[in-house]
């Protein structure tokens, strides 16, 4: 294992994730309406917190591998919309764009997902848990912003 890649892989997570601590919340967020189901606030910090370091682990992996420039360019093409969400919903309060971001950051992670296990199974099931939660994000915003329509843009 290349535990620098690994290092380097996680700095790129973690300009996707200071967007997120730049962009948090607030009252803004809180004053929304949102379904029963949406999760304490604690669990989204522990939550990206794990994704990246599994997405970072699996991007090593298929980068020291043969092949891999396909799954590798969509590994840069997720981290991009991931980035890109938390100024769009939080910063710029649109929900509806935030949710193509999303809607477009669900493909990306789930082509990622596919070239990742076509590379490396294992780098491929280590993504799994990260499709899973942007599908339980997306279907997410997509609630609140029907829910809030008239903030919405």
């Amino acid at each position: 294992m290349d535990w620098s890649l690994f290092f380097i892989f996680l700095a790129s997570c973690g300009a996707a994730a200071a967007t997120g601590a730049m962009f948090s919340p607030g009252p803004w967020y809180d004053k929304l309406a949102k379904p029963w189901w949406t999760p304490p606030g604690w669990v989204f910090p522990i939550t990206w917190t794990t994704l990246y370091l599994c997405m970072s682990y699996a991007a090593m992996r298929v980068a020291m591998s043969a092949d891999n420039d396909v799954a590798l360019a969509l590994w840069g093409l997720q981290i991009a919309l991931n980035t890109l969400w938390s100024p769009v919903f939080f910063g710029l309060h649109r929900l509806k764009a935030a949710f193509v971001i999303i809607a477009c950051l669900w493909l990306g992670v789930a082509a990622t997902t596919f070239a990742f296990w076509q590379v490396d199974w294992v780098a491929g099931a280590f993504f799994l848990p990260y499709l899973l939660w942007v599908t339980i994000a997306g279907t997410l915003n997509g609630t609140v912003w029907q829910m809030n329509k008239e903030v919405a843009a």
